[in-house]
């Protein structure tokens, strides 16, 4: 039997509950490559696993040699700074949606274009109901149960989906992702849950003499005091990150599960096309392109960090350094950390 790229899966179950053992292996075998998309009426029974990797038949575009690349620098940076044995458990695949139609597994990475990906899926596994991504509203597209999750699968049905589906993610630059969390969760007033659940916390543990309302609200959280909060030790040991800050790894698992394409934040358009082109459906959906004028880019995330002190951004940067180094990521010039 021929080991699938980026290692074999063994699924076992224990005390009633799965667990997926994922071996990692430096392999140059290809995935399985058995999908068929049948009873889709048009559509060619290549599967995007198929399309991607039967090079045979396509010549290698710049396109498809910088998606190679992404995945061979995933791959040395796995080998180079990882363990090769992991265990994941059933919660461990919660951010893998599955859209069975066409063959996909995406992992879904807050602050990522997460939503109109979502959005996308839903488009794509509607029948027809939904046509354009933007029509669903935002706080839909999250609603637990409107997409199908890994996890919700049996340990075969989850084997055979991580062998056979073109599985994707997008990133972006941690330190951008961070700023952008931040700002959408501690600085619009609409955020009352992360004030609430979040903010007031921050503001107990980390400022000095807090106001009654600032620790009653939780809703003036400065950027320092969030950093403060994801370096202290106590803040990991009550609870895991929340998703919206969590790092890449933690969320998607990429050295344990072998991703065929790795789509980036700053090249989102173009990356996205290449996806819904592997999946055939370019003609069918279009990925939403952004409206937004203050998106969080390199300079917006230097100037929060100008007030970030050097300890802390150093403390800061070794939280996310495995995100930095498996994506390909710089460290950012602004950073001070001596």
């Amino acid at each position: 039997m021929k080991m699938p790229r980026g290692g074999r899966l063994l699924l076992a179950t224990s005390a009633g509950s799965l667990f997926v053992l994922v071996l990692y292996f430096q392999s140059i075998t290809r995935p399985e490559l058995s999908l068929k998309n049948e009873g889709v009426p048009g559509k060619s029974r290549r599967s995007p696993l198929q399309t991607l990797y039967n090079g045979d038949q396509l010549e290698l575009s710049e396109e498809q040699r910088s998606l190679q690349d992404r995945r061979e620098v995933l791959e040395q940076a796995c080998l180079s700074h990882t363990k090769k044995r992991r265990v994941l458990s059933p919660k461990d695949l919660k951010h893998l949606i599955v859209d069975d139609k066409h063959g996909l597994i995406y992992c879904y990475v807050p602050k990522v274009a997460c939503t109109n990906w979502k959005r996308v899926l839903m488009v794509l596994g509607s029948g027809g109901r939904y046509t354009d991504p933007l029509a669903i509203p935002a706080n839909e597209a999250h609603v637990a149960g409107k997409l199908r999750s890994l996890s919700d699968f049996s340990p075969a049905e989850i084997n055979q989906r991580l062998r056979s589906y073109l599985k994707f993610i997008f990133v972006r630059e941690p330190f951008e992702r961070l700023v952008s969390a931040y700002r959408n969760k501690f600085t619009r007033s609409y955020n009352t849950a992360f004030h609430k659940r979040y903010g007031t916390k921050i503001v107990q543990r980390h400022r000095q003499n807090p106001s009654r309302d600032a620790l009653q609200q939780g809703n003036d959280v400065s950027f320092r005091e969030f950093v403060q909060y994801l370096v202290d030790p106590r803040t990991q040991r009550e609870e895991p990150f929340n998703e919206h800050w969590e790092r890449v790894h933690s969320l998607c698992h990429p050295c344990l599960i072998h991703y065929d394409v790795v789509g980036k934040y700053e090249t989102l358009e173009a990356d996205a096309q290449a996806v819904l082109r592997l999946a055939g459906v370019e003609e069918t959906v279009r990925f939403p392109t952004s409206g937004k004028s203050t998106r969080t880019d390199g300079n917006m995330a230097a100037r929060f960090f100008k007030h970030i002190s050097p300890l802390y951004q150093k403390k800061l940067f070794n939280l996310y350094r495995m995100d930095f180094l498996l994506f390909n990521y710089s460290t950012p010039e602004y950073l001070r950390t001596r």
